[in-house]
């Protein structure tokens, strides 16, 4: 019976007894980092590389089964059950939470004790509390590591964005910022379809640098701030402006936007230039002023670029298109695919003309041939009567040597009259020994005598014989 009851009574204890060596692996695995998130432990050591643990974890991965293990310093056993395998090794000395007792490792019933006590918050601290010290600990791998990491990089690219931000916000607007940031459709509500039509073409030409077209209507002096290209500085100067109404917004270029650089012209040239037809490309829009700021040398550019590009126009003798910018008494200011050229009387027609003003004014737009053009140089030469046939071929035969002819005076110069004859043939003329200077004016008609033909240089002489 004695037996029995002893038997019986190890049985009840045994129980006790495994809950003892339970609570004891608890503890050492609590003790080793290995109780909290069991779930992503074995994840941490299945995708590690061992050879790229730390140092601590190298030298225990290097023990072989039968050589000495150093004992632990903080009084670990390694043979203890539950340090094996599934135990994860650490880099470094695990560390106890904040607020955790240090329990001597012989006294295990004491230790446990402890450890159920702050599990269960009888310690003082919420069950939140252990969590948080427990992730306070090192990191088991390198994974880990990153995972802590990575909430720290993003608040600070996040804190990097508001500074920027902030920033940016403190910065002044730009011409552009304060462009897009209007509010067209309020602002475009009330005008007519001419009108719109109108706003559209400037704000896609500011936005785009799409080349406008317009008519000069008058030329303005206004004081305009204007930014040094070599210092940056802003400096506030009176000029001239062009004046530009497609229908109903003014849009005005400077003086320093008329001319590409080394090719500027002076004032006067600028203030004959009323009637002219230029492209432009706006630069500024001030749409509740309802105004806006180009520029011709931009739309120039954008010219030279396509003439440059198309071989075919280039070639010497196509035919092209040029306008005309401003016209004085022996020259003509002409614009060609952005190309600003002053044509002498001689290059814009066969006949003598005594003013340019009184067949040419500026916006008429002109035929005229290609002689020559440098794309290196970017120098372009042509010539408005070359588009014609020249009339001195041939006209020997139609005004022989000796013949008579009714002529209209058309100039005169050092001493010699210019008369052009119906067909446009002009005739340099001297005075019959019995006629003065004085007897004869420009425009008047008079009767030449064909003298003598001068192949090489085109030209015809001849004698004044009579005034009717």
């Amino acid at each position: 019976m004695a037996k029995k009851k002893m038997t019986t009574e190890n049985e009840m204890d045994a129980p006790n007894m495994m809950d003892v060596s339970e609570e004891n692996e608890m503890i050492a695995g609590k003790e080793d980092g290995t109780e909290q998130n069991f779930e992503t432990a074995p994840d941490m050591l299945d995708g590690e590389n061992p050879e790229e643990e730390d140092e601590g974890l190298s030298e225990f991965l290097a023990l072989g089964p039968g050589e000495p293990v150093t004992e632990d310093p903080n009084g670990y056993d390694p043979d203890r059950e539950g340090f094996g395998e599934e135990s994860p090794v650490f880099g470094e000395e695990p560390r106890a939470p904040e607020g955790a007792l240090t329990v001597p490792p012989d006294d295990v019933s004491s230790e446990a004790e402890v450890h159920l006590n702050l599990a269960s918050g009888a310690a003082g601290l919420p069950p939140a509390e252990e969590t948080d010290a427990v992730e306070d600990a090192p990191a088991q791998t390198g994974k880990a590591q990153e995972d802590d990491s990575a909430p720290s990089s993003r608040r600070a690219a996040r804190q990097s964005r508001k500074n920027a931000e902030s920033e940016d916000a403190a910065k002044p607007l730009t011409e552009q910022q304060k462009f897009y940031a209007l509010d067209f459709n309020a602002l475009d509500r009330g005008l007519t379809a001419e009108q719109r039509q109108e706003w559209n073409a400037i704000y896609a030409s500011y936005r785009g640098h799409s080349v406008m077209t317009g008519t000069i209507v008058g030329i303005d002096k206004h004081a305009i701030s204007q930014r040094n290209r070599t210092t940056g500085e802003m400096k506030r100067q009176e000029m001239y402006c062009a004046v530009v109404v497609p229908y109903r917004v003014r849009i005005m270029i400077p003086a320093t936007e008329m001319w590409m650089k080394g090719e500027e012209r002076p004032d006067f040239v600028l203030r004959n230039m009323i009637g002219a037809s230029i492209d432009f490309v706006v630069m500024h829009v001030d749409r509740e002023a309802e105004f806006a700021i180009a520029s011709r040398r931009l739309a120039m550019r954008a010219r030279r670029y396509y003439f440059n590009t198309q071989r075919g126009m280039q070639k010497q003798g196509s035919h092209t298109q040029c306008h005309v910018l401003a016209v004085g008494p022996r020259r003509c200011l002409v614009e060609c695919w952005g190309h600003d050229l002053d044509l002498t009387q001689r290059e814009m027609r066969y006949t003598a003309i005594p003013d340019l003003r009184s067949e040419y004014r500026p916006g008429n737009e002109l035929e005229c041939v290609v002689k020559g053009y440098d794309a290196q140089l970017n120098h372009l030469s042509i010539s408005v009567k070359e588009v014609e046939p020249n009339p001195f071929d041939g006209a020997e035969l139609r005004h022989p040597v000796g013949s008579r002819r009714s002529a209209v005076i058309a100039g005169k110069y050092a001493g010699g009259v210019f008369c052009n004859l119906p067909d446009g043939v002009v005739v340099m003329c001297s005075y019959s020994f019995h006629y003065e200077d004085a007897e004869f004016a420009v425009g008047d008609h008079v009767i030449v005598m064909i003298r003598q033909y001068e192949f090489a240089k085109k030209q015809i002489f001849g004698k004044i014989v009579a005034k009717w």
